[in-house]
Order: structure tokens, then sequence, then C-alpha cells
């Protein structure tokens, strides 16, 4: 994967890009995350698909202390798309935060997506993640004393969101703005995720403390054209659960 970038909406938007001849796969992080996180995701699918993982906004390389709404969000993907001169219809998959910007796009722009893969993820959202991230902000003199402050259950997911700076170490997001982020994607999308037709599957981590299955099976069950599917993993399935998320999306995306 290579880095690469671009201009949108006055803030400079970062991306990696597995290149290659591949048919073009668009890949969307979670909250705390980055496109990074999907390094592995795309040598696994090479030859096959060029995989091409977003920083969205407030994230990563991206310009962060920027406007957020699922309006930006959307527009970014498609800015992304414009710059690559990619005109032809192509799937997403989208991890939880980026699931959410997936399902928006299929359906403000059902002629650009031709399938999405929605990882671990629903359509009622109501978060409020301040008494986990409220403690994170600022530098840290040893990585250590951050992976400490992340603790054990999340510090192994966020490795690739950790980075050196001149005092120390420090998450690549700043929290507050991530709740900021985490406000503009709460609500009820019930209607939105109906809107679009095209194909779609939507997985379930096993484990998962973000999601309940049921409400995923119901995605599913309401949605024509959808499948569901659980592997034994976490919220993060695809880093959880790397061999059988691959296979799965394989298949999902050959059918």
């Amino acid at each position: 994967m290579h880095r690469h970038s671009l201009e949108h909406d006055g803030i400079i938007l970062s991306f990696l890009d597995a290149g290659g001849d591949g048919k073009p796969l668009i890949a969307l992080h979670g909250h705390w995350m980055g496109a990074s996180d999907f390094n592995v995701l795309a040598e696994d699918l090479a030859p096959d698909w060029r995989v091409i993982a977003l920083d969205q906004r407030g994230f990563g390389e991206t310009d962060h202390a920027v406007p957020h709404s699922m309006t930006a969000y959307v527009s970014d993907v498609i800015a992304l798309l414009d710059h690559l001169s990619i005109t032809e219809q192509v799937p997403v998959l989208g991890h939880s935060f980026g699931g959410i910007v997936a399902y928006h796009l299929a359906a403000a722009h059902p002629d650009r997506i031709s399938a999405m893969v929605i990882e671990d993820i629903g359509v009622n959202i109501q978060d409020d993640s301040t008494p986990y991230v409220a403690d994170w902000g600022g530098t840290f003199r040893l990585r250590e004393d951050l992976e400490e402050r992340l603790g054990p259950r999340l510090a192994p997911y966020l490795q690739n969101s950790i980075h050196r700076v001149a005092e120390g170490w420090a998450l690549n997001f700043d929290p507050t703005e991530f709740l900021v982020s985490e406000q503009a994607t709460n609500g009820d999308h019930w209607t939105i995720w109906l809107q679009s037709q095209c194909p779609a599957l939507v997985v379930s981590g096993s484990e998962s403390r973000i999601c309940e299955a049921a409400e995923l099976r119901s995605m599913a069950e309401q949605r024509a054209g959808t499948t569901f599917a659980q592997l034994d993993a976490g919220h993060s399935v695809h880093i959880d659960a790397p061999k059988e998320f691959v296979d799965l999306l394989r298949q999902f995306l050959k059918d």
C-alpha cells in the first residue's frame, strides 16, 4: 500500500492505494483507526482486488480540526473516486464508523457503488464514548504509557493509531474531535439503509461489544439482496479473523 493525498473541500485527504491491475475496492475504517488497518487485507486480496483505503477526515494523516457531517464524509469518498478517475461502480467495505459512511454513500450515489460490505455496525447508533476517551489526549513520554492508558483490550487494535511526536507519543486523532465525529454519526439510519439497492453483506463479530447480532441480522432480513454472516471475532472482524474474513469477502464479491 502506497500513501497518497489530495485536496478536497479545503482539507488534505490522505489515502493508501495498493495499486496494480485488480478491480478497485474502497475501504473505510472505524473510529480511532485508519487506512493502515487494511494493509493485511490488501495483501490478502491482491492481485484480484486493488484496495484503496481512506484516512477519513479527522483521522490518520488526513487534516484534523475540520467540519464533521455525514454529507462531508460521503463527499470525501466521491472526491477520492474522482481524483483516481474511477468512474465505474465499485464495492465499498466499511468497518464500524466506515460502515455508516458506506451505506450513506450507497444511498446517495447508487451510480458509483456496486456492492457494500458492512462490518459490525448497525443502523440505530446512540454512542457516547466520553468515558473511554476523556483521558487519551495529549502526549505521553513513553509509548508504553499511552498503551497503558488505552488499556489491554483496546491498545492492540490502536497500534497503527499511535505515532511518535517531538515530546513522546500520541494518538493520530484528537479524542475531542472524535467525539464530534461520533455525534455526527449518531442517529436512526434505518431509512438510509433501506434506500440503496446494491447487493450487501453484513458481517457480525460473535464477540463484539459494540453491536448486537440481532440488529445486524435484522438489517439483512429487511433489505433485499442482503446477506448476513457471523465470524468468531470481536468488533474488528477483519483484524481478529483475517483469513475467514477474506474468504467471506472474496466469495461475496465473486457472487
